[in-house]
This record gives structure tokens, sequence and C-alpha cells, in this order.
């Protein structure tokens, strides 16, 4: 099976927790170490078996294939790729059976990481997760005073909730722009400032 790593916690004599993000599973595996093992981190997407044992609750982590990405060897574009993943292991550690949408969801997002902005990529991804999870507020009502927004330009805080630029302080976002993104999952009308402030609210967390 195919999976995504998005959580790495070592053990005793540097033996491995790995969590991965399959299709349909959140997977937790015990690896252990050897000299015969070759490296995985966050962030990479492997081909693996499971076995289980009769010793332990967790199933062990073998047969590991890295399956690598055609941007791999871009620090910045990885770098953008680990911050976006971890974010899923807080987001989803209490969680078994996930269903097909995550792992889709990465899937798509790293076809297009290496030739597109990888930061609107997340983003518009993140916007897609949240319809998914029924947690989109595409009204326009500020989540902190409860009246509506009318001005042109909308305030979002974490899980991307709309407010008064007054009531939040923070940067103002296009109001156009925000509903291109929530309803067309498009971040064509926005500008580099202002996905680079929505970038910093999507790393606040999922």
């Amino acid at each position: 099976m195919q999976g995504y790593i998005i959580n790495l916690n070592k053990v005793k004599d540097e033996d491995l927790i790995v969590t991965i993000i399959s299709k349909g599973n959140l997977d937790t595996l015990y690896r252990f170490y050897g000299a015969r093992h070759g490296s995985i981190n966050i962030g990479f997407k492997i081909d693996y078996e499971k076995e289980g044992s009769a010793k332990s609750t967790i199933s062990r982590l073998k047969d590991v294939i890295h399956i690598g990405f055609k941007w791999i060897n871009d620090y910045k574009l990885l770098k953008l790729w680990q911050d976006f993943l971890k974010l899923f292991h807080k987001h989803l550690q209490d969680s078994e059976e996930i269903g097909d949408f995550y792992f889709e969801l990465l899937d798509n997002a790293s076809d297009i990481w290496g030739t597109q902005n990888p930061k609107r990529v997340a983003i518009e991804s993140y916007v897609k997760l949240l319809e998914h999870e029924g947690r989109l507020h595409k009204e326009m009502e500020c989540f902190l005073c409860s009246l509506e927004i009318q001005d042109n330009e909308i305030s979002v805080i974490r899980a991307f909730l709309p407010t008064h630029t007054q009531c939040s302080h923070t940067l103002g976002i296009n109001k156009l722009a925000l509903h291109e993104l929530f309803f067309n999952k498009s971040s064509l009308f926005l500008n580099d400032k202002e996905v680079d402030r929505l970038w910093n609210v999507l790393l606040e967390g999922l």
C-alpha cells in the first residue's frame, strides 16, 4: 500500500514510530532501526507493508520503498511540504479510518507542488479540507462579533473563520478574492501578501 508520512517519533535504539496517511486509514507503525533500511522523513510518499505482531499492539512497518517527487531535491519546496504535512498529524491523530479524502488531497497537492506556488496549493487544499469536514464558513459574518461583514476587506483567523479587520486586528483580504477561494477553491485573485497571510494562518493548525 502507499501513504504519506506525517509524523516520526524516535524510540529506543533509534527505532521509529511512524504515522502514515494511506488510502482509507491512518496507520501508526513500528520501524526497527537497521543499516539496510533506507532513510525516511516527514512528507515522504512510500510504498510499504504492515506486519502484525503477537507481542505488540502496534504493527511493524516493512518493505518500504520511497516514491520520490520530481521536486524532492528542492529544499525550499520540501520544507514547505513538510510544514504542511506536519499539520495533519495533530488534526487526525485520534482517527483510524479516515476514508480516501486525505490521501487523495495530498496526492493532488504533491502532483502540482513543484509547478505552482506551493503556498497557494496548500491554501486551496485546505479550503477543500474545511469544506469536506463541514467547517468552511462561506457566510461573511464576523466570527468575533457575529455581525455581517460589509467591508471590501475581510480578515480571517484560524480555520479561515472570517472576521472584521477591526475585530481581529489582522491583515485584510480582498472580499472578492476570498469569495473566489471559498466558492471555487482558487487563489487566483489573492496577491502574494494575502497568500502569505493565509499560509501563516494555516500553520496555526488545521
